[in-house]
């Protein structure tokens, strides 16, 4: 097969449905799949449920002894909203120089670009250390997809570990050091119900429940703030206790929003807390998903910056976000390399109604991905 033009392929994406829920990844996969072995990767296919496919793919050796340039983008989009969309959200419609569509920015270029930049290199990285792609399902509901390939150590095996990773989440072709984790608890305490006239009976759970609140209220952290995330924060965001107004509750629960920097650890977190709160608290994870960081000074950051300001003509910032991504499921698994989140996506579009894309940038992205893929085997790593 002919190598795609990424601006056509990141149309023909947007033309898969991947809302999530439900997902429904499996027709893009096999869509990629196909592309993908026609110019001589191996590829796998893994659901972790009915439709809800993730595909991976190398070529070249991908070996402990010659390690691969690894990327890593998903393909499940969040819902449409309420509001109505300019253009048909799944038609990929261009105009004055943006292509329109859910999807286009978070993150189907992204994909799109490095598919076809690995593509381009494919006899290069055939005959040197390899290029590696992990493209995953939900990760807009918790990195699911991404967490069943790491538990899997068939699939791990076929990947290798990875020398270098790229996560082509939207940064506007700008490269990111890292980005925050996401440690989520459910707070619940337990009491004995009553009659809402005779308190005195019962043991209000929502009493112990509101004590703990302000107890995390002045929760701080013991660890140093990260040079460049800061430090990290807790935030109570729902609580709920009772069924109705005139008995004492006897169960009551809260969840907690702690977002973590690099270095810091959830196990450490997850004591303290235990400490602070007492042993009336029960804690339960929701989502534990740690930080990623890489500083400017590794030797492949270095040149991924090198790259991005020859194609974008300005010497990037050095940066993180708050939000996470599939690299803190992913990086471990594969050998926790130097991790670049680099791709073509505008940030500030994701989610967002009418969400496009720049073309132009989805033709810059192609082009850094495709010289850090030759760097990557040049320079013999």
């Amino acid at each position: 097969m002919t190598t795609p033009d990424p601006i056509a392929l990141t149309q023909e994406l947007i033309r898969f449905n991947t809302v999530n829920p439900p997902g429904n990844e499996d027709q893009i996969c096999n869509y990629l799949a196909t592309i993908l072995e026609s110019a001589g990767f191996e590829c796998r296919k893994i659901e972790f449920a009915p439709r809800r496919m993730s595909l991976v793919a190398k070529i070249g050796a991908c070996s402990s002894e010659r390690k691969s340039i690894c990327f890593t983008g998903h393909v499940d989009v969040v819902p449409l909203g309420a509001r109505s969309w300019k253009h048909e959200p799944f038609a990929g419609v261009i105009e004055d120089g943006k292509l329109f569509g859910r999807g286009s920015s978070d993150m189907k270029s992204g994909v799109a670009a490095f598919i076809v930049a690995a593509m381009k290199t494919a006899q290069a990285a055939k005959d040197g250390s390899g290029v590696s792609m992990i493209i995953t399902a939900g990760e807009e509901t918790g990195c699911e997809g991404a967490f069943h390939l790491a538990a899997s150590q068939e699939i791990l095996e076929f990947l290798g570990p990875a020398g270098c990773f790229v996560v082509a989440e939207p940064t506007a072709n700008e490269p990111l050091l890292g980005h925050k984790g996401a440690y989520w608890l459910k707070a619940s305490t337990e009491g004995i119900t009553a009659h809402g006239s005779m308190p005195e009976r019962g043991d209000n759970a929502f009493y112990k429940l509101a004590k703990a609140a302000l107890t995390l209220e002045t929760f701080t952290f013991d660890t140093p703030a990260h040079p460049m995330m800061g430090q990290g924060t807790l935030n109570v965001g729902t609580a709920k206790a009772g069924l109705n107004i005139n008995s004492v509750p006897d169960a009551a629960e809260m969840t907690l929003d702690i977002r973590t920097v690099a270095g810091q650890s959830h196990k450490h977190i997850y004591g303290c807390l235990c400490k602070a709160l007492g042993p009336i608290v029960k804690l339960d994870t929701i989502i534990d998903i740690e930080g990623v960081y890489t500083p400017a000074t590794d030797p492949w950051m270095s040149s991924v910056f090198d790259c991005c300001e020859k194609v974008n003509g300005v010497r990037p910032e050095e940066k993180t976000v708050s939000y996470f991504t599939d690299a803190s499921a992913l990086k471990p698994a594969i050998g926790n390399p130097p991790t670049v989140i680099l791709g073509p996506g505008q940030p500030e579009m994701a989610h967002q109604t009418n969400e496009f894309c720049y073309v132009d940038k989805i033709t810059d992205a192609t082009s850094i991905f495709e010289e850090l893929i030759t760097d990557w085997h040049q320079t013999g790593k």
